[in-house]
């Protein structure tokens, strides 16, 4: 397995490696190596693109059964079996909200390792109908294989103290974060926002916002079980794995109608329309007026999915390519 995106992420792409790496430890049935180039510093992040993808890791994989890359960087060319894990097309949907390099990247490879791969795992049903849409990957290729959350999110445990709304994302245009703040600021009511700094402008702070920057999980589970509620209403996902800890905080959600968070969601969510700051508030008013209800929703919702069901069914991915 590619572990490269490990240094330049702790996002939903790093919750789903390290997730499935530590169900995988340990199994008799599979063995993993664990294949990367460089560290953290921005400067790692050309080589790993124009070195590491196209020519060394199809090298150093050659002697393996199955390359999985976990998500769509990866070789185009390769004698091992290649599986790719592709957790959203974002960036063919809306380039827009990408820096330059990724809009110059995504629709000149990403198409190509896709074609490469013998099998595609999509993280969602939303996903895996993208990539039969924008890159016309048939759907015999497809196997949907979700997220989990990691164990440090659960209802038990200390609460963060205060009245706020939450909200988790990078700093990045797809989170709609500048409408969830004029939402709260319309309500008069505290909004923090755990994330990392990203990219496109987005700034926040100031007059009932705290951006808190990124902490550790249990920090972030007592935020999730102290919130008035938890809003999500991003542009795009391919999943969404904050709805999914929310959830199992046992936090009211409020995430964007259509496409993966609603699919995610499956009516244990508030559904709003992300365009919409008017249509954000009213959300938080109604998840903190049903917070019964939809925390019992969102409680059985997240008892869905484990990291050992997602492992199973990786498994088998890796056994169809090896029969």
């Amino acid at each position: 397995m590619d572990v490269s995106p490990l240094a330049q992420t702790r996002a939903g792409t790093a919750r789903y490696i390290n997730g499935l790496l530590r169900e995988l430890d340990g199994r008799d049935e599979v063995d993993v190596r664990q294949l990367s180039l460089g560290g953290s510093a921005r400067p790692w992040n050309l080589p790993r693109d124009a070195l590491w993808y196209p020519f060394m890791l199809s090298r150093a994989a050659r002697d393996l059964d199955v390359l999985h890359c976990p998500t769509y960087r990866g070789p185009i060319v390769g004698r091992a079996p290649l599986v790719v894990t592709v957790h959203d097309l974002a960036v063919l949907r809306h380039p827009d909200a990408f820096n330059r390099w990724s809009r110059w990247y995504g629709p000149r490879v990403v198409p190509r390792v896709v074609r490469a791969a013998r099998i595609v795992i999509a993280v969602s049903e939303f996903t895996k109908r993208e990539l039969i849409e924008l890159l016309d990957v048939p759907a015999e290729k497809i196997r949907v294989i979700p997220n989990a959350v990691e164990d440090a999110f659960t209802r038990n445990g200390p609460a963060a103290e205060g009245e706020y709304v939450l909200a988790v994302g990078t700093l990045e245009p797809r989170k709609n974060l500048v409408r969830v703040v004029d939402a709260a600021r319309s309500l008069d009511v505290e909004l923090r926002v755990v994330g990392a700094r990203g990219w496109g402008g987005v700034e926040l702070g100031g007059n009932g916002v705290r951006w808190l920057g990124e902490v550790p999980d249990d920090e972030l589970a007592e935020l999730y079980r102290g919130a008035r509620c938890f809003a999500y209403p991003s542009l795009y996902e391919g999943f969404g794995i904050p709805v999914l800890e929310a959830m199992a905080c046992g936090t009211p959600v409020v995430t964007s109608r259509g496409g993966a968070t609603e699919e995610l969601a499956d009516g244990a969510a508030v559904l709003v329309d992300p365009l919409d700051p008017a249509a954000i508030a009213a959300g938080i008013e109604r998840a903190a007026s049903q917070r019964d209800e939809l925390v019992a929703r969102g409680l059985r919702r997240a008892q869905a999915f484990s990291w050992k069901s997602i492992a199973d069914m990786t498994v088998g991915v890796y056994n169809e390519l090896v029969a």
